[in-house]
């Protein structure tokens, strides 16, 4: 008798093995791990999704405080807080995605072992979730752009929103990239986990959130344009307030670090992926 399969599972081949199409089969699945995050998150909470407002605008308040007004950096000629809250949106997606993703394996090492789905699902299904914060705290950022040009603020909107979609897929890419790449190594040394948090903080302090790329002396920005995250962020400023610096190429050198970093983060994570019940 001929048995007919309705699903044949197989070992990768290859390190570089990206099965795009079992990935779009699951898409329900990942909607439920989206779900999932997003309703787990906030479940048991007073306030629920408000913190996603709540967080950045209290940071904007700190960051107005402190740098603004007490340490006095210039903000290039813009209000306060819409050079912070600009920055901090922009950087709490990729942040939120490099730190959810970096912790793939342990977290979801129970499900991993019980039954077979794309692994990649659940980091892919992290930085969807993070894209939803994303979208309510760039709607927040609007209603502040919009209060603050009735007030008669000095700021100007461009063309170049329209790069808006394609810094979205930069952060996402570079969290997912980098936090795959952590994930993987996490499953060994545990004490990555730690570096992660504290490292993801530091790393803000080496991209132009809290300053302008343009008050850092010239010698010392060549270090700042190396962060591949400060051309994002300097671009989504531009596009939506009108200051800060776009520049094609310093765009195209994040597109190559993001290749780079989803790359090797595909291939540790097919490598690990194997093996990582044992040590896991």
């Amino acid at each position: 008798m001929q048995e007919n399969w309705t699903m044949i599972i197989k070992p990768k081949r290859s390190l570089l093995d990206v099965n795009l199409k079992a990935l779009w089969e699951y898409r329900d699945l990942i909607v439920l791990f989206v779900r999932r995050d997003f309703v787990a998150r906030y479940k048991q909470t007073i306030l629920g999704p408000l913190w996603f407002l709540i967080q950045p605008l209290l940071t904007t308040l700190m960051f107005t405080v402190v740098f603004g007004n007490i340490a006095g950096i210039s903000t290039d000629g813009l209000p306060k807080m819409l050079f912070y809250m600009s920055g901090i949106t922009a950087w709490n997606y990729f942040a939120t995605s490099l730190k959810a993703t970096s912790n793939t394996f342990v977290a979801n090492a129970g499900i991993f072992g019980k039954v077979y789905f794309p692994r990649l699902a659940l980091p892919i299904s992290t930085v969807i979730s993070g894209l939803i914060q994303f979208a309510i705290q760039f709607l927040f950022l609007i209603a502040f752009m919009i209060y603050f040009g009735i007030a008669g603020a000095d700021f100007s909107p461009n063309i170049y929103v329209l790069l808006i979609p394609l810094l979205i897929i930069l952060m996402a890419g570079l969290g997912l990239g980098l936090g795959i790449i952590v994930s993987s190594l996490t499953t060994k040394y545990r004490d990555l986990t730690n570096l992660v948090g504290f490292g993801v903080q530091l790393f803000m302090y080496a991209t132009p959130i809290i300053y302008p790329l343009s008050k850092i002396p010239e010698k010392y920005q060549i270090f700042i344009l190396a962060n591949p995250i400060t051309p994002i962020i300097e671009t989504f400023r531009y596009s939506l307030l009108g200051t800060g610096a776009f520049n094609p190429l310093h765009l195209l050198y994040s597109f190559g670090f993001m290749i780079v970093a989803l790359t090797i983060g595909i291939v540790l994570f097919n490598k690990i992926e194997q093996s990582f019940m044992d040590t896991v």
